[in-house]
C-alpha cells in the first residue's frame, strides 16, 4: 500500500442532470443511461477526452443484475481514456458520498491524482423478478442432462409462480418501509405535522429561487427532455400542504404526508476530485476541499430510530475534526423526511441524548436554520438514492467557492440504519 503525508483533496467540478419523478421524464432510460450521460458531461465541461484518470467509483442503490459491472461500463462511455479503472460500491443513500471519501482518501495517500465519485438511480427502470419456485425451475431444467430430465421440472408450474416480486424499501428485519420507520422517530421525537410542513416549503422555496437566480445553471445539464429539477413546487404554500393526507400511517396522530416526504425519483450525479498538482495542471480551478468523512451505524431494530445514524456520525466526525456543531457555514442535511431530518437536529439539541448516546457533557446544539439546505434539500429536489450525495457534493462545493472561505457540513442517512457524514472547506 502506498502511503504519504496526507494531501489535500481538491472539489474541482460537479454536474448531474435533472432530478425526476420515478416514471416520468426519465421512464425508458436505464441507470446506465443517466450515469453514462452525466460522465459524459463531466468530459466535455472539464476537457478530459481521452484522459485517463486514476479511479471512478460509483453505484446505485436498485439496478439489474445486467449492470454488475455499472462504473466500469459508465467510463467505458464516457469518453475517459479505457484505462480509467472504476469499481461499483454501494451504502444505500449515501453511496455517491461514501464513493466520494473513498476517491478522496486514495488522493489523499498519494495512490491516485484524480477521481470520480458519482451515483444514479432509477426507479422507473426498477429489476423486476420472479418467485424463487419460478428461477428454481429455470435452474433445475439447465442442469437437465437429457431432453426428460430438462423437461421434468416444467412439471411443477403454477399460474403463482408468474406473480412478479418488485423492490421496495422494507427493512427486512422490521418489515417496515422507511416511511413507516420514520413515522415511528417522529412520535418519538415529538416532531409535529406543522414543523414537518414548514421545513417542506423552505426547501421548495430555497430551490426555487437557486433555480431562478441561476445557481444551478452550471450544475445541471439537460438530458432527455428535462431541463430543471421536476418535484420542485415553486406555487406550494403550508395551506396546500396541510391538505394532503398522511401516506405511511392512517391513524390520527400521523404526521408523514407525499408533501414533507421526497418522492421516488430518477437521476445521476457526479463530483470530479483530485490533488491540488492535477488541478492546476490542467487549469481547473479548486472549488473546496473534502477534510473529513464519517460513517456511522444504529442498531435500530430494538434500539434507534432508522435514520438516526447520522446523528451519532457527526458527532464522531467531529471530534476527529475538533469542531463544535456550530463552527459551520453551511449545512447540507439530506431531507429524506422532514420528520428525520428535525428529529437529527433535535437529538444534537438533547442534553440526555447527547449524554447518554453520543457520550457527551453537553448538547452538541442547535443548527442556524438560514444556513441549512440555503440552495434547497430533497424534498424539493428529489431523491435518486445513490446519487443525492454528489448532488450534495458539488452543491456545497459551489456555494463555498462563491463565498471564498467557510466550512460545511454533509449528513445523509441510510437504510440499514447507517449515515455517512463530511466535511468540506474552502
Amino acid at each position: 500500500m502506498q502511503v504519504q503525508s496526507p494531501r489535500k483533496v481538491a472539489i474541482v467540478g460537479a454536474l448531474r442532470i435533472p432530478f425526476c419523478r420515478a416514471h416520468t421524464s426519465y421512464a425508458e432510460r436505464s441507470n446506465l443511461d443517466m450515469m453514462t450521460a452525466v460522465l459524459k458531461g463531466m468530459v466535455s465541461k472539464y476537457k478530459l477526452e481521452g484522459a485517463a484518470l486514476g479511479d471512478v467509483s460509483l453505484g446505485a442503490v436498485i439496478k439489474h443484475s445486467r449492470d454488475w459491472n455499472l462504473a466500469r461500463e459508465s467510463v467505458l462511455g464516457s469518453g475517459l481514456a479505457a484505462e480509467t479503472p472504476a469499481f461499483d460500491i454501494q451504502r444505500a443513500c449515501g453511496t455517491s458520498l461514501e464513493a466520494a471519501i473513498l476517491i478522496g482518501n486514495k488522493i489523499a495517500l498519494g495512490q491516485i491524482d484524480s477521481g470520480i465519485a458519482a451515483g444514479t438511480d432509477s426507479i422507473s427502470d426498477a429489476p423486476i423478478v420472479y418467485a424463487d419456485d419460478y428461477r428454481r425451475i429455470l435452474l433445475r431444467s439447465f442442469r437437465g442432462k437429457s431432453i426428460g430430465e430438462r423437461a421434468a421440472p416444467w412439471l411443477s408450474l403454477r399460474p403463482r409462480h408468474f406473480k412478479p416480486s418488485l423492490p421496495g424499501v422494507t427493512e427486512p428485519r422490521t418489515g417496515l418501509s422507511m416511511g413507516q420507520s420514520t413515522e415511528l422517530t417522529a412520535q418519538a421525537w415529538g416532531i409535529t405535522r406543522q414543523a414537518q410542513d414548514e421545513l417542506a416549503l423552505a426547501s421548495h422555496v430555497s430551490a426555487g429561487r437557486a433555480w431562478d437566480e441561476g445557481f444551478y445553471a452550471d450544475l445541471v445539464m439537460p438530458w432527455s427532455g428535462a431541463t430543471e429539477d421536476n418535484n420542485l413546487r415553486r406555487d406550494t404554500s403550508l395551506e396546500r400542504l396541510a391538505k394532503l393526507k398522511p401516506v405511511f400511517d392512517r391513524r390520527d396522530a400521523a404526521t408523514m404526508t407525499a408533501g414533507n416526504s421526497t418522492p421516488l425519483t430518477d437521476g445521476a450525479a457526479a463530483v470530479l476530485l483530485a490533488s491540488e498538482d492535477w488541478a492546476r495542471q490542467r487549469g481547473l480551478p479548486v472549488l473546496a476541499y473534502l477534510r473529513y468523512g464519517k460513517t456511522a451505524a444504529v442498531e435500530f431494530v430494538r434500539k434507534e430510530g432508522l435514520l438516526m445514524a447520522p446523528a451519532y456520525a457527526v458527532s464522531e466526525m467531529l471530534r476527529d475534526a475538533g469542531l463544535g456543531l456550530g463552527d459551520f457555514d453551511l449545512y447540507e442535511i439530506h431531507e429524506a423526511f422532514a420528520a428525520q431530518t428535525l428529529a437529527t437536529m433535535k437529538a444534537w439539541e438533547d442534553a440526555e441524548f447527547c449524554r447518554s448516546r453520543l457520550e457527551r457533557d453537553r448538547p452538541l446544539g442547535a443548527i442556524d436554520r438560514s444556513r441549512l439546505n440555503v440552495k434547497g434539500g430533497s424534498l424539493a429536489i428529489g431523491h435518486p438514492f445513490a446519487a443525492t450525495g454528489a448532488r450534495i457534493l458539488g452543491s456545497l462545493a459551489k456555494q463555498l467557492a462563491a463565498r471564498g472561505t467557510g466550512r460545511g457540513l454533509v449528513s445523509v442517512c441510510t437504510a440499514g440504519g447507517m449515515g455517512v457524514t463530511a466535511i468540506v472547506e474552502r
